[in-house]
């Protein structure tokens, strides 16, 4: 996948996870955006070499809230 092609993806991505945080936390969109941009997951996240991306919103928020809770995350079991 070329860089913008990546890009295009993490454009996808992003936005349901946000809404995640802000339904849940109790945070305004500036305050999740930033927050969400400044975690370990989001810069593992923006490496395509991760593999993240191919989790769902979901599954990546659970590992946000993790890593907000504890400052660790595990990757998901694939079935």
């Amino acid at each position: 996948m070329n860089e913008n092609q990546f890009s295009a993806m993490l454009a996808i991505i992003v936005p349901p996870i946000i809404d995640l945080i802000t339904k849940n936390s109790n945070v305004d969109d500036a305050k999740a955006i930033s927050r969400f941009y400044q975690s370990k997951l989001y810069r593992e996240l923006a490496d395509e070499k991760s593999k993240l991306w191919h989790y769902s919103s979901m599954t990546l928020y659970t590992m946000y809230q993790d890593e907000l809770l504890t400052g660790y995350y595990d990757y998901p079991e694939e079935t």
